[in-house]
């Protein structure tokens, strides 16, 4: 039996609705954002299989920060960035500028950071 149409469908698995929104290149890694806990729906830990309709609010969370997507309209095949942009509203609050502290500023002429320097800034990468 073929699936029915985009515009006729109640709800989509979230991997899916995540690759074709283009929040991720493939759908093993949208798979594996969720079960690592970077994926929520309306403030909930989302699963791969968990449903996605209309309506409601997806977190992501990069180590750009967190993305809040509203769900416009439900796809399945990833497309161009063009048709992805009209799968949701973009509900993200604007950052607040972070006060620089000294402890993540590097001086210049200090040479290659140390392993324990790369560990802490990686750790400030993934905040």
């Amino acid at each position: 039996m073929p699936s029915p149409p985009d515009h006729e469908l109640q709800d989509v698995r979230i991997d899916r609705w995540l690759l074709a929104a283009r929040a991720f290149k493939t759908r093993p890694l949208a798979q594996a954002a969720c079960r690592g806990s970077k994926v929520t729906i309306d403030n909930q830990n989302a699963e791969p299989d968990r449903a996605v309709r209309r309506g409601q609010v997806v977190g992501i969370r990069t180590p750009q920060g967190l993305r809040l997507w509203r769900v416009v309209d439900l796809g399945t095949r990833r497309g161009s960035p063009v048709e992805a942009r009209l799968l949701y509203d973009d509900e993200t609050p604007p950052e607040a500028a972070a006060p620089v502290s000294p402890s993540n500023v590097r001086t210049e002429g200090t040479g290659r950071p140390t392993k324990r320097d790369r560990r802490h800034l990686d750790r400030l990468r993934l905040r």
